[in-house]
């Protein structure tokens, strides 16, 4: 059964306004640990990349507090809920802490797409609660 679906649109834009005006510290907030690290690969190699990748977790985390009702209000917090790619590319959400207790109290599991084009990101995330049995 569907518990709710999100979908955010972020400028990459203005994730690199963000980055130019606030430094490492703007990625470091929003961004879980696993996250911070690719992030820092990505943003060696090429600095637009790393900007990109910025822009889908920001858009992903916002999809997410949207799929579960909470907006950004406690327990859901930036680096606690992350994006995370699976062995075969596919995106995934990981969770930590308070955020990941309120999930699994209700059974919550999510499906998650980011995509980028241009100076845009996107995502959607559908929460969906697991049948017991």
């Amino acid at each position: 059964m569907i518990y709710g679906i999100g979908t955010d649109v972020c400028s990459i834009a203005r994730m690199r306004a963000a980055v130019q005006r606030h430094g490492v510290r703007f990625a470091q907030r929003v961004l879980g640990p696993a996250e911070q690290q690719e992030y820092a690969r990505r943003l060696a190699l090429v600095e637009q990349r790393g900007i990109n990748y910025l822009a889908t977790r920001f858009a992903a985390k916002e999809a997410f507090a949207k799929a579960i009702g909470l907006g950004l209000h406690a327990p859901m917090r930036w680096r606690d809920c992350e994006i995370v790619k699976l062995p075969s590319g596919q995106p995934t959400v990981v969770l930590h802490g308070a955020l990941s207790d309120w999930c699994a109290a209700r059974a919550l599991r999510f499906l998650v797409s980011v995509s980028d084009e241009a100076d845009t990101a996107l995502a959607t995330v559908v929460a969906e609660v697991v049948a017991a049995g």
